[in-house]
């Protein structure tokens, strides 16, 4: 939900740039012939709005996660979100008059209890400095948690909404072959049939000059779902739980036309990347949340051994990992 195409624990993640592996910040090693398929390492094959981000904000990030699959450390903050997401998915099981903020509320315990048994590495966010379990972290990140699944209630009143949809997966292929992939959090359908794509997002509004990033991942979805059904959603809703608003945006096929574009363009790119074997950093401010500064060239890191065979191409650029953001 929330972040993403991709979902908790799913993982994949799905870079670009110059030279071949010569030179320049985004020169990898190359691997020995019998050494490049190590791991089962394999060219990307589709995009998903998380992994396009991903690539447009670095594209060694995006090497390092759908390449090279390097392991991340969970994060609280993300961890509560997909507890959030679960609880706000599955409380459109019970009636419409059974859902409520208090029931709300008291599932959330449960749903980190489920996705503690899947994945018992998350217990290690709230351990004290001796290893053992600290439960007054516990406690008042449940209580986070809990606050912002109420203030949904104060947005959106689930006691009228019946959705067609809940984490639906859709992918589709463009007339190019691109394959674009992903989940959304909830689809609902009007009785005259229009379409309302809906995301859920913990966080805080971005401001208006940072709100393109977010609907790019919205229209992401419309485009998927134009391509897949020939009908333009009539909306796209962001909810965010953390500031306690709403934001809409209604598309147009133009704008999906012009997403489309710009996908293949990065699409292009990307593959440019994978076939160099040339993935360079693109140093922002984000970059002292990265897990990966170890392998960093910015960071005096070293990347791991590039696991893809190299096929330099006569005429593509040194500034191939240079492109702007799209």
């Amino acid at each position: 939900m929330g972040t993403s195409t991709e979902r908790a624990g799913a993982a994949t993640q799905g870079g670009q740039d110059g030279q071949p592996a010569r030179g320049g910040p985004g020169a990898q090693r190359m691997a020995p012939e019998g050494e490049r398929a190590a791991g089962g390492a394999q060219p990307p094959v589709a995009l998903s709005p998380s992994r396009a981000s991903d690539f447009m904000q670095c594209p060694l990030l995006y090497r390092f996660r759908v390449i090279d699959k390097l392991p991340e450390k969970p994060s609280a903050a993300a961890t509560r979100g997909t507890v959030v997401h679960a609880v706000l998915e599955r409380l459109f099981d019970a009636p419409a008059a059974e859902r409520t903020a208090p029931g709300a509320r008291a599932m959330v315990p449960g749903e980190w209890e489920k996705l503690l048994a899947k994945r018992p590495e998350l217990a290690e966010l709230f351990t004290d400095g001796a290893g053992g379990a600290d439960g007054e972290r516990l406690a008042v990140w449940l209580a986070e948690a809990e606050a912002l699944v109420e203030r949904w209630f104060s947005l959106e009143d689930p006691t009228r909404l019946e959705p067609a949809e809940r984490e639906l997966y859709v992918e589709t292929v463009l007339e190019s072959g691109l394959q674009l992939r992903g989940f959304i959090d909830r689809v609902d359908i009007a009785p005259t049939g229009e379409v309302r794509i809906v995301d859920y997002k913990t966080g805080k509004a971005p401001r208006p000059q940072f709100a393109e990033g977010a609907l790019f991942q919205m229209k992401f979805y419309a485009l998927v779902m134009w391509r897949r059904s020939g009908t333009v959603p009539r909306r796209l809703q962001l909810v965010y739980l953390g500031s306690g608003d709403l934001v809409t945006y209604d598309p147009t096929e133009a704008d999906l036309r012009g997403v489309e574009r710009k996908l293949l363009a990065l699409w292009e790119a990307i593959q440019l990347a994978t076939r160099t074997g040339d993935w360079r950093p693109r140093p922002t401010k984000l970059c002292g949340w990265c897990d990966h500064q170890a392998h960093c060239p910015e960071f005096g890191g070293t990347p791991p051994v590039y696991p893809l065979t190299v096929r330099p191409a006569a005429g593509e650029g040194a500034e191939q990992g240079r492109m702007g953001t799209i």
